[in-house]
């Protein structure tokens, strides 16, 4: 699915956004909860407003786990196991959502890195991000 190259310019882009991961994160979930508001049902007990402790929170865990898969895309499903339990029967987060989020995501990502995402940053993050959407709804089967 992803090239040798593809996968090392995931991790570079990866890597260089950790230090501001609670802004992408943040600004992601802002996104999706704008663009398909019956996302926000699962967070109804949280303050979601933009900049909130909650949504910075919340977002720097999002793009640290997607970091954290990025360093061994190969390994992914190992990586995310924790995370697919969480969702699927602690959570129960309708598995559609990953998608939803992965596409505000990439959005994020060209806002922020302007001219550094480029046409092959953008397809290899948007294959990237669909692996990890679908790895994280692999336990709902």
């Amino acid at each position: 699915m992803l090239s040798k190259r593809e996968k090392k310019l995931i991790a570079e882009i990866w890597e260089k956004l950790t230090p501001v991961a609670e802004d992408i994160g943040s600004d992601a979930l802002l996104r999706m909860f704008a663009s398909f508001p019956g996302t926000k049902t699962y967070f109804s007990h949280l303050d979601i407003s933009a900049r909130s402790t909650h949504l910075l929170s919340h977002g720097k865990k999002i793009v640290l786990a997607i970091a954290e898969g990025a360093k061994d895309i190969s390994q992914l499903t190992v990586t995310l196991a924790p995370l697919q339990t969480l969702h699927a029967y602690q959570l129960r987060i309708d598995p559609s959502n990953f998608k939803l989020f992965s596409h505000c995501m990439l959005v994020t990502l060209a806002c922020h890195m302007g001219d550094d995402f480029t046409p092959v940053a953008h397809a290899a993050m948007d294959k990237y991000l669909s692996a990890f959407a679908a790895v994280l709804a692999e336990k709902y089967r």
